[in-house]
């Protein structure tokens, strides 16, 4: 596409966002209330949340790069980085936050049939299916290939039991995307990538509850579920491969933690009300603004490396360990960012129940940020991924 194509196309884009976010769609996100996940139960979405929701789905722009045919809106990667950089300018919320969208819809992009496509990602784009992901277990966590969830062949289903943990958001996803043993002789070899429905008979979920007094994981069980094989992805034994490359679309999903959010700066905002500024307009405490100073030029420089690699990634140039490099690095620096916000708050950051606080806002967030070099592969295991794959370090 040409520049001057380019060009039109920004402009449209600017004049339809303009038109059409709710204004409500343009504040800041408060809560995770204020994020849409979708689902059969949109009961819960405000007027706004859905109307925004439903205009960007009927344009595509929900996935804007995917294929038109699955829902998506068919945009290049130069038109896609355009629709991003409009909507961040006037504070557009994302109309729709979900795991069909950031890890299973790129999987079944490459790995799943036509049917299954045609099938699953319309309804991911339009936000009517929410998804929840059956990786981690007891005792397979960063082993991930030692899970034991079993699938046992029946001719044209299998039979699913077993458990996993760390399911976020599990008992209130419709669908989930699970990895389970087809072959107990092969350690990688005899994993198989299944989808079924969490309201199929013999699944079962339970929160786990973390510090932070609130949490978004479940521990989810299956006793003899059925799951007919059309719902396999990729061939039986191979869910490995499929497995490997939604970890990568998921780590690169959660390292946009990382980057700030749109509308204000709650970080310099909380520490002006904390200590204040001094007559030249800095803020009082030299140490705190140095120390959030350097924060800010490294989330400046994240945000911009961010930028160049979904570039790279969406012209099929990203390094296939760079979103570990991007993980680590955007959980590190969301957990700063954070450990920061609670020594600008001083003891106020402390409260833990208050309306004041909303509830103790600020310090559960900062207890969930503990978890952020966990989720997704630890930080060892992401560390251990570049020194091999980029820097090409040999082996202990």
């Amino acid at each position: 596409m040409t520049d001057t194509n380019l060009d039109t196309f920004r402009t449209e884009t600017r004049r339809w966002l303009a038109e059409n976010c709710p204004p409500e769609m343009r504040e800041p996100v408060r809560s995770e209330k204020d994020a849409v996940w979708g689902g059969r139960d949109q009961s819960m979405l405000t007027p706004a949340q859905k109307t925004w929701m439903d205009r960007m789905a009927a344009k595509g722009w929900t996935v804007p790069d995917w294929p038109k045919a699955y829902g998506g809106g068919g945009l290049s990667p130069a038109e896609t980085k355009i629709l991003r950089e409009e909507m961040a300018a006037i504070r557009a919320r994302n109309p729709l936050n979900s795991f069909g969208i950031s890890m299973l819809g790129p999987a079944l992009l490459k790995y799943g049939t036509e049917e299954q496509k045609l099938n699953h990602l319309t309804k991911i784009a339009r936000g009517e299916i929410r998804w929840c992901q059956g990786y981690s277990e007891p005792n397979a966590g960063s082993d991930l290939a030692a899970l034991a969830t079993s699938a046992e062949d029946k001719g044209d289903h299998y039979l699913v039991n077993g458990q996993k943990v760390w399911t976020s958001y599990a008992d209130k996803a419709d669908w989930i995307f699970c990895l389970v043993r087809t072959d107990k002789t092969n350690k990688q070899g005899g994993i198989s990538f299944v989808l079924f429905d969490m309201a199929s008979e013999g699944v079962s979920t339970k929160p786990i509850l973390l510090i932070s007094g609130y949490s978004p994981f479940c521990e989810t069980f299956m006793d003899n579920v059925k799951v007919p094989k059309e719902n396999r992805v990729h061939e039986e034994n191979k869910g490995w491969d499929v497995a490997k490359y939604l970890l990568g679309h998921e780590r690169e999903m959660i390292s946009g933690m990382g980057l700030a959010s749109t509308g204000g700066n709650p970080l310099i905002d909380g520490a002006i009300a904390t200590v204040g500024l001094d007559h030249d307009g800095r803020l009082a405490d030299p140490l705190l603004r140095a120390s959030i100073a350097l924060f800010e030029v490294r989330s400046k420089a994240f945000g911009m490396m961010s930028e160049r690699f979904i570039d790279e990634l969406k012209a099929g140039r990203a390094h296939p360990a760079q979103p570990s490099m991007m993980k680590y690095y955007g959980t590190e620096l969301n957990k700063s960012r954070y450990e920061l916000m609670m020594s600008a708050g001083g003891s106020n950051a402390l409260e833990w129940e208050s309306a004041s606080s909303s509830g103790g806002a600020m310090p559960r967030a900062w207890l969930r940020t503990k978890a952020n070099s966990i989720e997704g592969g630890t930080s060892e295991v992401q560390l251990n991924i570049i020194a091999k794959r980029i820097l090409e370090l040999p082996s202990a």
